[in-house]
């Protein structure tokens, strides 16, 4: 197995403050990461570095064999699915789900002087149908519910057949039918056996779909405990990751956890 991301000895430092600090990670072609963590944590840094859209401080962060700050980035961005609450707030609210899919492509948000064709007519349809979005093909996307927001971006950035995809809090503000509705389709699509690397930014343990198989424990900008799932989610490494007594429990590959 190729590895398609590589953090050694990363920091981030914003005005005089550690972001993310003496990290190190790496992640392998056929594993699916969940990344946990309270809130400040570092979470979204070290997945916009992985997004090839920050830089570290200091350190090296290799992104599908290229380092960053050695390469073009743009070359590399299309090799990458990324899905988050931010890009999507830039999506035109008039722009058709088909179209919002379609354009990454050519990795842009919103239909300008583009050309596609049929193949890309079809492999966006293809996409919208695993995603359950085929009745909204033609809704504008600023209609969408929240959670019907949230499976346009995923599909967009399944669009390209990416090497690594990369999900900033997909569930987060979905009511409970939306959340258990998207797990499921993001369950079923990371137990596939041609899906590519997952790396998934979460707050909750809840929110982990089946068939994740890796977690990183983040807090003040720090890992925890990496590693396989199994042995990285335990009571113990979550009460240390949010400096809380937790009690975790898990069922049929879905967890829960509360203050003990």
């Amino acid at each position: 197995m190729s590895r398609v991301l590589e953090f050694r000895d990363v920091v981030v430092r914003r005005n005089g403050r550690h972001i993310v600090d003496a990290f190190d990670w790496s992640v392998e072609e056929d594993e699916r990461w969940v990344v946990l963590g309270p809130n400040g944590a570092g979470k979204t840094t070290v997945l916009r570095m992985a997004a090839t859209i920050d830089h570290p401080t200091t350190g090296e962060v290799d992104v599908l064999g290229e380092t960053l700050g050695r390469t073009d980035v743009f070359e590399i961005r299309p090799r990458i699915g990324f899905a988050s609450t931010a890009m999507a707030r830039r999506i035109p609210g008039d722009e058709t789900v088909r179209n919002v899919v379609m354009t990454a492509a050519y990795s842009v948000l919103g239909r300008w002087n583009e050309q596609y064709d049929g193949m890309d007519t079809d492999r966006a349809d293809e996409v919208l149908a695993d995603w359950k979005l085929t009745e909204l093909a033609d809704r504008a996307f600023g209609t969408l519910s929240d959670g019907e927001q949230k499976r346009v971006q995923i599909a967009r950035a399944a669009m390209t057949d990416p090497e690594m995809l990369l999900l900033d809090e997909p569930t987060a503000s979905l009511d409970l039918g939306a959340r258990e509705e998207l797990l499921a389709l993001l369950s079923q699509y990371a137990q596939e056996p041609m899906t590519p690397a997952m790396v998934m930014v979460t707050h909750h343990v809840e929110e982990i779909p089946v068939g994740f198989t890796h977690a990183l424990l983040l807090r003040d900008g720090r890992a925890v405990a990496q590693g396989s799932i199994t042995e990285v989610l335990t009571e113990a490494n979550l009460s240390e990751t949010f400096d809380l007594p937790i009690r975790l429990t898990s069922s049929d590959g879905r967890y829960a956890a509360r203050a003990s």
